[in-house]
């Protein structure tokens, strides 16, 4: 098949954009729909809370481990073709899942599948640099690759709470079949091949190895302090974590042909973009609690619980999408950090969340805070695609999917294992009237916990639902403040890191890029503040530069 060049300006890039949209929105419903089938399959696989927690977020672990391969990978066999193996490996996996008879059996089906979608995203991402190579364009696709992702959030629980209400909950883990079938079909077409240049060695699999071991030791080493307190165990598990990524970093920079170019770190803006995509990511950890909330402690159906999350995540696209026009006039720094303290605001309601009459102040508190969170993540990715070299656009594009995906998964396993640790300890002391067993499913979970009550007849059950709801919301007030401390850390290092990044325009000349910074620019000095808006105003604010050129002076 001959090679596809699609002009920034035709309506091949923008159907371009719309085909790398459907993988997006894919992993994102993926990550989200089961926040609204955890009590289904829990009850029906008979999975306590620490297995629910790996079955939501091992997936997200094994793509964030695997990110930084599969952009090397993308870069050496073309990001296009990389895309297409995924896709149909994707389908394949998500009918696995979906057929699950256990709950070990859907836990290794996620881990599994989390493979097939470490391939998506890093070549989603780094196409877009091909489709769009006007600064312009490129922010605006940009936020409208937030806002894709975002609005599968906020799809998921919608779509899976309708089909909650008349299948099984397997049904939820079907929806990506069809729609990569339709992928697999449409993107040799719309979608133009792209590579990394010219590399001849073989991908290091000692590397790929360490990037799993950094990863999934530390994350089970933090469950388990959560379920058992500091054991021996979880003391090991964390330092081998720990050491697999310290030699994995000194690996990287000895390698000729590294699966990480460490070197894109010392670039300022690039490094402090990441960073700030990993603590956007672990401040949005508590999400997952919400609709926990709305079915077990306030009743909603799974749809309705859906509805109710639709607002939140529209607010964060809309900040998604807000963020590149600001940074005309603002430096995308302070729209960062403004965006932050709407966040704070809004999570230091949901703290005030009652069991028995909180679901308007959650879901306000939420919404607040998915609004101020929507910059961090439009400006961090734009950030860090503008700030390294084209030809190392898969590499780039895996640190910022792994930076996000690792701090979502990261924050959910520690919010999760925080509100998971403050639930049980409600459970110490036993309930008047409900036997040992049942007692015992009660604590490992809010959902077994009000299944228990709704069969335990009088003031039994009523004490059991009531002990539980306060637990939950306890854990869930809990999990919000730790959002809202990350989300000060975050501030202050988006404020102090990208202080030199200026904004990228007056509103006159267009040149609204979400964060453009020379890819030599490894100090980000005040001295560089020229350099970085001549860097803009040179590169074609019109748009008419070639392809090639366009992609050279980047």
């Amino acid at each position: 098949m001959a090679e596809v060049t699609p002009s920034e300006h035709g309506k091949r890039a923008v159907f371009g954009l719309v085909i790398l949209a459907l993988p997006t929105l894919m992993m994102a419903m993926d990550l989200s729909i089961l926040y609204v089938a955890v009590p289904a399959l829990s009850v029906d696989l008979g999975a306590n809370s620490t297995e629910q927690l790996w079955a939501l977020d091992l997936y997200g672990f094994v793509v964030a481990a695997l990110l930084i391969t599969m952009g090397n990978l993308g870069d050496r066999i073309g990001r296009r073709r990389l895309l297409l193996i995924g896709a149909s490996a994707f389908a394949v996996l998500s009918a696995v899942a979906a057929y699950s008879p256990s709950i070990e059996v859907l836990i290794a089906a996620r881990g599994v599948l989390g493979i097939a979608g470490a391939t998506l995203m890093p070549s989603t991402l780094a196409l877009l640099n091909s489709l769009f190579t006007d600064k312009r364009r490129h922010a605006m696709a940009i936020g409208a690759y937030m806002s894709c992702f975002m609005g599968g959030i906020a799809l998921g629980p919608v779509v899976g709470g309708v089909l909650l209400e008349h299948f099984w909950w397997g049904s939820t883990l079907l929806l990506p079949v069809p729609v990569m079938v339709l992928l697999v079909v449409a993107a040799p077409f719309l979608l133009p091949e792209a590579r990394g240049g010219e590399i001849r060695g073989r991908i290091d699999l000692l590397s790929v190895a360490l990037s799993l071991v950094a990863i999934l030791p530390f994350v089970y080493g933090v469950k388990e302090i959560a379920k058992n307190g500091l054991t021996g165990v979880a003391v090991v598990a964390l330092v081998v974590g720990v050491l697999a990524g310290v030699i994995f970093v000194r690996r990287q920079s000895r390698l000729a042909e590294p699966l990480l170019d460490v070197s894109l770190f010392r670039n300022r803006v690039f490094a402090s973009a990441a960073t700030l995509m990993l603590l956007m990511g672990i401040m949005s950890g508590y999400a997952f609690l919400v609709a926990l909330y709305l079915q077990s402690v306030a009743g909603y159906s799974p749809l309705s619980t859906g509805l109710w999350l639709i607002a939140p995540t529209f607010a964060g696209m809309v900040g998604s999408m807000l963020a590149p026009a600001f940074t005309r006039r603002i430096p995308p720094g302070k729209v960062i950090v403004a965006g932050m303290i709407i966040s704070v605001l809004g999570l230091v309601a949901v703290t005030q969340v009652g069991p028995e009459s909180g679901v308007a102040l959650l879901m306000s508190g939420f919404m607040v805070a998915s609004l101020g969170s929507g910059p961090a993540g439009a400006l961090g990715a734009g950030l860090i695609m503008t700030s390294a070299p084209p030809e190392k656009a898969g590499s780039a594009a895996a640190v910022s999917e792994t930076s996000g995906d690792f701090g979502v998964s990261l924050g959910i396993a520690l919010t999760g294992s925080i509100a998971a640790a403050i639930y049980r300890s409600a459970f110490s002391d036993p309930v008047p009237g409900v036997d040992v067993d049942a007692a015992s499913t009660a604590r490992e979970s809010v959902a077994g916990a009000m299944s228990v009550a709704q069969g335990t007849p009088g003031p039994a059950g009523e004490e059991l639902a009531r002990r539980a709801a306060e637990a939950f919301t306890d854990g869930l007030n809990v999990a919000a403040a730790f959002g809202g401390v990350v989300a000060l850390v975050l501030a202050v290092v988006a404020g102090i890191s990208l202080r030199h990044v200026p904004a990228h325009g007056d509103g006159k000349d267009g040149a609204d890029d979400a964060g453009t910074a020379s890819p030599t620019d490894t100090d980000a000095s005040a001295d560089d503040r020229g350099t970085i808006r001549d860097l803009v105003d040179e590169q074609g604010i019109d748009g008419a530069e070639d392809t090639e050129h366009s992609r050279t002076s980047r």
